[in-house]
């Protein structure tokens, strides 16, 4: 910290991105207006505006990846692409006249609890500041991840992450090779199959694929919508509902995974007439293990003369080629990196608990939080989407409002009564712990006979999805449940 004092925010948001904006705009629907978000890029829009990548779209109907109380009936197509969805969010934050409250290029450093003073002491790029409340809105995919191949960095071509995509450079007619087949790679594949020379698809695991049904919406459809908000309303209700069916096979009873799987494997016998690559492409585990992929034009890309799908796995990567475990040398131009990113985000590493430790580092250990909200160990502290506040099952914005809500009635609690200090019992959150363990031992992300997936950690436990349906998490957090915390006004 400098000699100089450090500015002092009631409330600092970490992040600009659908969290942040929830979180602002409630805050500001509660008379609370001394908040300040910092914001590590020159714009909002987190995910929305880092994914830029061909193809870049929601998997969730747009009607329902969206804020309920801002809904939007001009979405020009049933999954809402990357240039829209970052239009939307920053329509919302103009409307809610939220954008002066950012501070862009700003990007948290480290944060410690000081307890004399009953604040957090923050260290930003711009500058120090201290703030009776610390919330990070960061999300949980904003950090690329790439695989640690032998001869990685020996490569002399162009490559690129996915999350970071190169638009100055042109894939026509090279040799590409595109590492991972999730939900990134998926949206790729399709895009850039037609003009590169040659594609190879390095997969690890087959992806169940179900069908997307994406089209465009008609000005029809649009008007009526704009007319008439009740009809709005219930097709977002008709799309969570269809999306919340997803938790049969997630958390109640992997034998409701029958109808999904012959709905893939229909897809894939449909668009993929060759045999052999339809059995490269079956995927070896049930499906909900993983995460299922909405897609329709991602198995007939792979069935392109110019479109290779290869399992041998990944020996090494020299100077102009990939090298796979068989033998086999691949001459490549351009490796794109579609592999994941890293879990959690770096912000954690900066976060200390009372007791000095990250926030990184407990959940490393082992993810755990109350309700995704609240952790024993920082005081004065909530999250959007920490371990167990998502669900495997339903749009993340659903689960985000009805954490904003929380995390804002937590806050305004605070300032009505006095309350200098919020802290969730550590005997509240070990046995919301341990129901978390006991409710996820028979689900499918844990027993689907996947090696390997963000849903389960390296010693096989739940690694942070809610098991339970998103209306009942949302029930559990319609209000700050404050015997749930130690409160100190002291």
């Amino acid at each position: 910290m400098s000699r100089r004092r450090p500015e002092h925010c009631e409330i600092v948001i970490v992040g600009a991105g659908f969290g942040g904006i929830a979180l602002a705009t409630k805050l500001r629907d509660a008379g609370i207006d001394d908040f300040v978000i910092l914001e590590r890029a020159n714009d909002l829009g987190g995910t929305w505006r880092d994914n830029t990548y061909p193809g870049c779209a929601c998997d969730v109907p747009s009607h329902l990846y969206s804020f309920s109380f801002a809904p939007n009936p001009d979405w020009s197509r049933t999954y809402g692409k990357q240039p829209e969805i970052l239009a939307y969010l920053k329509s919302v934050a103009e409307r809610a006249n939220i954008v002066h409250h950012i501070r862009f290029n700003t990007e948290l450093m480290e944060a410690s609890w000081d307890e004399s003073a009953r604040r957090w002491l923050l260290r930003s790029s711009a500058g120090a500041l201290t703030a009776k409340v610390l919330v990070s809105a960061t999300g949980v995919y904003g950090e690329a991840k790439y695989p640690d191949i032998p001869g990685r960095e020996s490569f002399t071509g162009n490559t690129f992450h996915s999350l970071h995509w190169n638009h100055d450079h042109q894939l026509t007619g090279e040799h590409v090779a595109v590492l991972g087949t999730g939900a990134s790679a998926v949206q790729i594949v399709p895009e850039i199959a037609p003009t590169v020379g040659r594609l190879l698809v390095f997969q690890r695991s087959a992806p169940w694929i179900i069908p997307r049904l994406d089209r465009t919406t008609s000005p029809t459809e649009r008007a009526l919508l704009r007319r008439i908000p009740l009809v709005n309303k219930a097709l977002r209700s008709l799309y969570y509902i269809a999306i919340e069916g997803f938790g049969l096979v997630g958390f109640v009873d992997k034998r409701f995974r029958h109808p999904y799987e012959l709905l893939g494997k229909l897809q894939l016998r449909r668009q993929v007439r060759d045999k052999q690559l339809r059995q490269t492409l079956t995927p070896d585990y049930m499906i909900g293990c993983k995460r299922a992929i909405f897609a329709d034009g991602y198995l007939p890309a792979l069935t392109r003369d110019n479109v290779d799908v290869i399992t041998a796995g990944i020996k090494e990567i020299r100077a102009h080629s990939i090298v796979t475990r068989d033998g086999a040398e691949h001459p490549i131009d351009t490796i794109i990196y579609a592999t994941g990113f890293v879990v959690p985000p770096a912000v954690y590493e900066r976060i200390r608990s009372t007791d000095g430790h990250t926030y990184a580092e407990l959940n490393a250990k082992r993810p755990q939080s109350y309700l995704g909200v609240a952790t024993a160990g920082f005081p004065n502290m909530f999250a959007t989407l920490g371990p167990f506040g998502a669900v495997g099952n339903q749009s993340a914005i659903y689960m985000i409002e009805a954490q904003a809500r929380y995390i804002v009635d937590a806050i305004a609690t605070m300032r009505r009564e006095g309350i200098t200090r919020v802290e969730v019992r550590s005997a509240v959150q070990e046995e919301f712990m341990d129901e978390m363990d006991t409710r996820s031992a028979n689900t499918v992300w844990l027993t689907g006979g996947c090696a390997s997936s963000y849903y389960h950690t390296d010693d096989g436990r739940n690694s942070g999805l809610y098991p339970g349906w998103s209306f009942e998490y949302a029930s559990r957090t319609k209000q700050f449940d404050r015997d749930a915390y130690e409160l100190s006004n002291r």
